[in-house]
């Protein structure tokens, strides 16, 4: 059971108020997958092998193109995060534009 008096001071969030829109999850979430396919890459057995050395500990693989990719994709969460769409900034400058001439207007006009 909802309270109505704690439900009537919310308001729905437009979609140009929200943080974060659907295109920045679609690119923060890429930025996740790079970083997770980086660190799977940069995994896999240690050198401690009873038998002796392991040289796949100095894979290409290993050194360069895993830690690259997991880079990449904490290098490319910052432009993710801070994207806006065009509409998104069409909105807020409408808004601005509308704060700033409401308040411009002085509040009691002469007659």
């Amino acid at each position: 059971m909802t309270d109505k008096k704690s439900d009537a001071g919310l308001k729905k969030m437009k979609s140009s108020q929200r943080p974060f829109g659907k295109a920045n999850f679609l690119m923060m979430g890429g930025c996740l997958l790079l970083i997770i396919v980086g660190f799977l890459l940069m995994s896999g057995s240690g050198s401690s092998i009873e038998g002796g050395f392991n040289p796949d500990v100095f894979s290409t693989r290993r050194i360069v193109v895993g830690p690259l990719l997991a880079f990449l994709g904490f290098l490319l969460m910052a432009p993710a995060i801070i994207y806006t769409p065009a509409s998104s900034r069409r909105a807020i400058a409408e808004h601005k534009e509308a704060e700033a001439v409401s308040a411009a207007e002085p509040a009691d006009k002469p007659e």
